[in-house]
């Protein structure tokens, strides 16, 4: 069951680590800086922003930071709730979970130099393929792609979401909903950083207004034509 209250803090705790960790990486990556660089210049060009490139730099790392965060938490939903062949992060305490433990062990064994980072980035690759996935992991404009996290902050994000109660031995965060809703992803992508949300005056759509334009234009056109 999903504790939204309780997983938004945990990654707010974690978010400050993964800016972190993306801007130390991209520092010592010399073709990742110069993409950065290059992407401020064309927007600076373009009028797109007015801000100083220590300022641009730093709220798109935040940007990134956030989309490997959700990018994860959206995988913990879908293999915790059968929606994808086999657990791939975490899952439920124990078969579900040592199988993704397994298939971690699996791929380090089979791409020896490869890390967790690769291993998250092939999960993602995967999902891409998916028609409904293809624009929420679009490699040309989410940012998880073009500044990623280190192997040591890959590492980070799947210990996060493997952590395990000490009292009880279960899985912290559990993603199991048997009605699939997902809204909590809405909120976590508006509330998870403040900067984020300021910046871009992220906003969710309040649930009344939401069911309102469904049933006015979804249900009628089902209703009209079928679901195909």
């Amino acid at each position: 069951m999903i504790d939204s209250a309780a997983l938004l803090a945990d990654l707010q705790r974690l978010l400050p680590k993964l800016e972190a960790d993306i801007s130390e990486y991209a520092k010592n990556n010399a073709e990742i800086e110069a993409s950065l660089k290059q992407q401020y210049t064309e927007a600076k060009d373009a009028e797109r922003t007015a801000d100083h490139w220590v300022e641009w730099r730093a709220a798109l790392i935040t940007q990134s930071a956030v989309a490997w965060v959700l990018a994860c938490t959206f995988i913990r939903f879908l293999e915790d709730n059968h929606l994808i062949s086999q657990p791939v992060i975490a899952g439920p305490s124990g078969t579900p979970l040592n199988n993704a433990k397994d298939a971690l062990t699996v791929y380090f064994r089979e791409h020896p130099t490869h890390a967790e980072r690769e291993y998250l980035q092939q999960q993602f690759d995967t999902l891409c393929q998916l028609p409904v996935m293809a624009s929420l992991l679009d490699k040309q404009h989410n940012p998880l792609w073009s500044v990623p996290v280190s192997a040591d902050g890959a590492k980070q994000l799947i210990d996060f979401f493997q952590q395990l109660e000490p009292d009880t031995g279960e899985i912290v965060h559990d993603f199991t909903d048997k009605h699939w809703n997902t809204r909590f992803l809405g909120d976590l992508y508006q509330d998870l950083s403040e900067s984020v949300r300021k910046r871009y005056a992220l906003l969710q759509t309040p649930d009344f207004v939401e069911a309102f334009i469904l049933d006015y234009t979804l249900k009628p056109a089902m209703d009209t034509f079928g679901l195909k």
